[in-house]
């Protein structure tokens, strides 16, 4: 190499008027006009104009004649003002040029198969084959950079308030936490695998018994679940974990963190501290536990009202046990009856038998339901669902976790035909979650958060009186209506454990089993402790207003768990597979027989 880069292309400015700069980077734009030829040199700070005059070297000219888009290069030469009718306000060189006296082209390129700049209208999966070209985009240098800051300030963050980082295994066991485990089969202990940890849950709760107090790490995460445009199999989290607190102060340090990264990352302030809601609350006002609370349209209840009616399905639904409740879409009184219809349809695909709905006039109300209300019942509902003139009133009735589940998604669905969601970031903790979920396929229960997670100490009676009604000092971090952190105080001592376990169904065998390592070392001091995970990429997602969290990953895998740079997952060799002691088959369906044979195959699932 014999030119040598002495400052980047966005660095110029006036300033530099006749320094002579050696810059290096990708042709971006040719503009040839005869005997002058204008080229726009792109490096990861962005561009400068470059000019090859033919009267101050005819050599170096015949060669830019040469270039095509994509061509990585170096050039020296005098840094010049350009006139004002020249100037590009745009870009932050856009007030000078730099004219070439020398030049060094490094490597040609291929005409590449999208274009290499922003706002392109391309497949993605084009986009992902191609993902180094991809990453040359301005917009996605961009998210490389913004990334790399938070990761900084993620550090410097937790390192002044007195956390470690420390790294925990990425090869491990098998361990029950939610979603399914990605495998690795052990060559040197036959018939034995390793997994790739979901999280470092119990290696943080170790280190806190072995005396560190306060953990963090940036790591990855593996979790072979279903995707979709938030969720990847590998993913990276913000993993924290100390002693000695309360749910109080993990909540406390992981708001200073949100505030350095939007202050120091994206120059914004936010507001501290972040509202704090229960999770009934959340699904009684919003019909979820990641509420959006940049608008109003919150659910409200007239099952009292539905009971008193005519209107047989509503009385009947309060007289089962369950709720009548509602939405005011304001302003929506407009919907056509096709818009109502289309409603309806949605909510039935949710999972509920219907949609009531409502229009608020000046003359009183226009429904097919309001026959079967009295006026006083209508005056009721209108002072409880708040209703003015223009107002549109939609209603579900169902068992109570239902109908609070399907209003939730049609608030959102109606707010987004309304636009009215306000462009702005909101934070809100929700906390006290129910410790366990009962299923009634399986007859058991389960873990809302995951077996470690301590419940409230009031409500440890409730593990053997009413599980159902214990709740835990879990706690979720939601922003804008998507959860980005989730953690909880832990479980430390090894009765209490042991109760959850036996809840949960996991035998005492099982228990020693699988966590034996972790029940043995709560009998040696463990002191309290809790922690949380903030997820890295589905927060940068959020900052950067991306609506795909694939956006902000530099490698990531397709919605079915591909990669299609690299073609994985692939194929392994027979030799490989012998060394891991690996037979496969491959499920097959005998058309005549309609029985199910099992063939040897090299391309089988295992």
């Amino acid at each position: 190499m014999r030119l040598k880069r002495t400052c980047y292309c966005a660095e110029l400015s006036k300033k530099n008027t006749q320094e002579k700069v050696v810059l290096a980077g990708w042709v971006e734009s040719i503009r040839d006009h005869g005997s002058l030829i204008f080229i726009d040199l792109r490096d990861r700070s962005g561009i400068v104009q470059l000019v090859f005059d033919y009267q101050r070297s005819s050599s170096f000219f015949n060669q830019a004649e040469k270039l095509r888009p994509e061509y990585v290069l170096a050039v020296s030469g005098e840094v010049l003002m350009r006139s004002p009718e020249t100037v590009n306000p745009a870009v932050n060189s856009g007030e000078i040029e730099v004219v070439v006296e020398d030049m060094e082209v490094f490597n040609a390129s291929e005409v590449p198969p999208f274009y290499i700049q922003d706002g392109i209208n391309t497949d993605e999966n084009l986009r992902l084959r191609y993902r180094y070209l991809d990453l040359r985009r301005p917009e996605m240098q961009h998210m490389l950079e913004m990334r790399h800051k938070s990761m900084m300030t993620a550090r410097s963050y937790l390192d002044k308030h007195g956390f470690w980082e420390i790294e925990t295994p990425v090869l491990t066991r098998s361990t029950p936490e939610g979603a399914r485990d990605y495998l690795v089969p052990s060559r040197t202990v036959s018939g034995s695998f390793f997994a790739l940890p979901q999280s470092p849950q119990l290696f943080k709760q170790l280190l806190m018994v072995s005396g560190v107090e306060k953990y963090f790490q940036i790591t990855r995460c593996f979790r072979d679940e279903d995707l979709r445009a938030d969720r990847q199999p590998e993913f990276t989290q913000v993993d924290l974990e100390m002693s000695f607190c309360s749910r109080k102060d993990v909540m406390k340090t992981v708001e200073g963190f949100i505030y350095s990264l939007f202050n120091e990352v994206l120059k914004k302030e936010i507001e501290l501290p972040f509202p704090v809601i229960s999770y009934t609350e959340a699904m009684e006002r919003f019909g979820t536990d990641r509420p959006d609370n940049r608008f109003g349209m919150e659910i409200k209840d007239i099952s009292k009202i539905a009971l008193q009616s005519e209107f047989k399905v509503f009385r009947n639904v309060v007289k089962n046990g369950g709720v009548v409740k509602g939405l005011n879409a304001s302003g929506a009184g407009n919907f056509s009856r096709k818009e109502l219809d289309d409603l309806t349809s949605l909510v039935q695909s949710w999972g509920t038998g219907g949609l009531a709905w409502m229009i608020v006039t000046e003359e009183g109300f226009k429904s097919p339901i309001a026959k079967f209300f009295t006026s006083g019942h209508l005056e009721e509902i209108r002072k409880e669902m708040e209703g003015e003139p223009g107002d549109l009133l939609l209603f579900v009735g169902d068992e109570w976790e239902n109908t609070l589940i399907i209003l939730g998604k049609l608030r959102l669905h109606v707010a987004q035909l309304l636009e009215i969601i306000e462009e702005k970031d909101s934070f809100l903790w929700v906390i006290d979650f129910p410790l366990v979920s009962f299923d009634k396929e399986e007859s058991r229960y389960y873990s809302n958060h995951h077996p470690f997670t301590a419940p409230l100490e009031s409500d440890l009676s409730l593990l053997e009186q009413d599980p159902l009604k214990a709740r835990s000092l879990a706690y979720d971090l939601v922003y804008n209506g998507i959860e980005v952190a989730g953690g909880s105080i832990r479980i430390h001592k090894r009765d209490i454990q042991e109760k959850i376990f036996a809840l949960l169904g996991i035998t005492d065998e099982e228990a020693q089993e699988k966590f034996g390592f972790l029940l043995t070392a709560f009998q040696y001091g463990a002191p309290p402790h809790g922690g949380i995970a903030v997820g890295f990429d589905r927060l940068l997602m959020l900052m950067a207003g991306r609506a795909s969290i694939r956006d902000v990953i530099p490698f990531p895998k397709t919605a079915t768990g591909t990669c299609l740079l690299t073609g994985a997952p692939a194929s392994v060799s027979r030799e490989q597979l012998e060394e891991l002691h690996i037979s496969l088959v491959q499920k097959e369906i005998n058309e005549k027989e309609g029985e199910e044979q099992f063939p040897v195959s090299d391309n089988a699932e295992s």
